[in-house]
């Protein structure tokens, strides 16, 4: 005859362990009050937080002086050396446009998939899209020589009825950043309304704030009707935003793959483009985040299991990168074009090494030790390995850019490439552009989803009930099927 087990009170049950399952996500959050409390919790400024942004702000006081430099030198203090006239600008430019896709799609991507890892960490890449479009954008302007006429990049009706040239990346660059930007920046506002709402409603709050939430919120009411609308909303952005991203990063590579440079002049660039995106974006995720969960107090939110996953993702499309240099390397081989072979020889074995060996380092041997689960879950390990993919993935641009341009057709061009101290200065200014926004962002709205947490969160029971027993005879607090909290 089989036993009955009676009955825990919730009062004596034991403390349930930090560990997640497939029911309990986030084991460690008990309630909704408590989501709101912690996540609002992390609005309030501090000391480090304003540390934090004076020296973003400096990085960005720095880039502005020295483009006023340059803007009064000429861009001859820039370091171009002709035939290479794209450098540090371009490069960078490539790196924050990668960054700036790689947020959306990873967002879209995992939402269409129903990823469970992506609820706590997508705000964060959300974010980081808008900002790193933002930075990209400004590199077009700081290449041309004449930056206050940048509006000529973008057809308007004018009285000399003259347009852009078309045929120019620079104009490509235009509309992909313009496009993106729209995209991105509407798919990041329509996830924070629900959370508008909760900042909108909480008590103690300026007047002023508040009506500046009233009026980002929409009216939001938390209806039925409202969720509904919500929800395929943003399943249409999601839906559309993936295969726009991976068209617009796809344009960004035929800046590079129209040409007939060597080392350019290849089909693979749009895959091997928007691949390295995702790369460098869940690098720059883990730079952004692992810090984020320790200063804010989100361990129980941004779980190590959490990141786990995110990890075996960049694993993943690190795995895809390496695919694709190794095709690039067949490609050049199998073609029998000793223009293409002489190029790639000098890029890995010649006067570029030193660049390659860091690129195939950084993207190719050092996320291999992501296959230990151990490294995978050290949150140590994975703040190193962002930091290097992200140099990495700068010097993937680099090798693409500057040996291409330096090791032409003609062997009489050939020639070096060597960045001055105004390359580094912007370079430093456009991290500072973009540490800056980030850091007012993650004071002024939440940067973990309150709304999608608490789906995740299961309810508790209304009223107490004699079932909802497990196999050890504990008593559930909560029931999957039963709305509402035990009162």
């Amino acid at each position: 005859m089989a036993a009955t087990a009676k009955p825990i009170p919730a009062r004596d049950e034991p403390r349930r362990p930090n560990i997640a399952s497939a029911d309990v996500q986030l084991p460690a959050v008990k309630d909704f009050e408590q989501v709101d409390r912690e996540i609002v919790g992390t609005l309030h400024p501090t000391v480090a937080w304003f540390m934090g942004l004076g020296v973003a702000v400096f990085f960005l006081l720095i880039g502005i002086a020295t483009w006023m430099y340059q803007i009064y030198s000429g861009l001859g203090v820039a370091g171009y050396n002709p035939p290479v006239m794209w450098g540090v600008y371009i490069i960078t430019f490539v790196f924050w446009i990668g960054i700036g896709h790689a947020g959306t799609l990873i967002s879209a991507i995992l939402y269409l998939f129903r990823a469970g890892f992506r609820t706590t960490i997508y705000r964060c890449a959300e974010a980081m899209t808008v900002f790193a479009v933002m930075t990209a954008g400004l590199f077009p302007i700081l290449h041309l020589g004449r930056p206050w006429k940048f509006f000529w990049l973008i057809p308007y009706p004018n009285w000399r009825y003259i347009w852009p040239q078309f045929k120019s990346p620079l104009v490509w660059d235009v509309f992909a950043i313009l496009t993106y930007f729209t995209i991105s920046s509407t798919f990041l506002f329509i996830g924070l309304i629900p959370d508008i709402a909760v900042l909108r409603d909480r008590e103690n709050i300026s007047p002023i704030r508040k009506r500046i939430f009233s009026v980002l919120s929409l009216g939001w009411r938390n209806t039925d009707n409202e969720w509904r609308h919500f929800a395929r909303a943003y399943l249409f952005l999601a839906a559309f935003s993936t295969p726009l991203v991976l068209s617009v990063h796809s344009v960004v590579s035929f800046d590079f793959a129209m040409a007939l440079t060597p080392g350019w002049h290849t089909t693979i660039f749009p895959p091997y483009f928007v691949a390295g995106a995702i790369f460098s974006g869940m690098g720059m995720v883990f730079t952004i985040i692992i810090p984020l969960r320790r200063w804010f107090g989100l361990k129980h939110y941004v779980t190590i299991n959490h990141l786990d996953a995110a990890a075996k993702l960049c694993l993943f499309t690190s795995l895809v990168v390496g695919c694709a240099y190794m095709t690039e390397w067949f490609v050049a081989w199998f073609s029998g074009n000793e223009v293409e072979q002489s190029f790639f020889a000098n890029r890995i074995w010649g006067q570029w090494w030193w660049s390659s060996a860091i690129l195939y380092t950084c993207n190719m041997i050092l996320p291999l030790t992501l296959f230990s689960q151990k490294l995978r879950r050290s949150p140590t390990w994975l703040f190193i390995l962002s930091f290097t993919v992200n140099i990495g993935m700068w010097f993937e641009r680099f090798v693409i850019v500057v040996p291409s341009l330096s090791h032409e057709f003609e062997p009489w061009q050939w020639t070096s490439y060597r960045p001055t101290w105004v390359d580094y200065g912007i370079l430093l200014g456009s991290f500072g552009w973009f540490s800056m926004w980030f850091m007012l962002f993650i004071k002024q709205l939440p940067v973990i989803a309150i709304a999608e947490v608490k789906e995740i969160l299961p309810p508790k029971l209304r009223k107490p009930h004699p079932h909802g027993i497990d196999s050890t005879g504990r008593h559930f607090e909560y029931e999957a099927d039963t709305p509402g909290e035990y009162a």
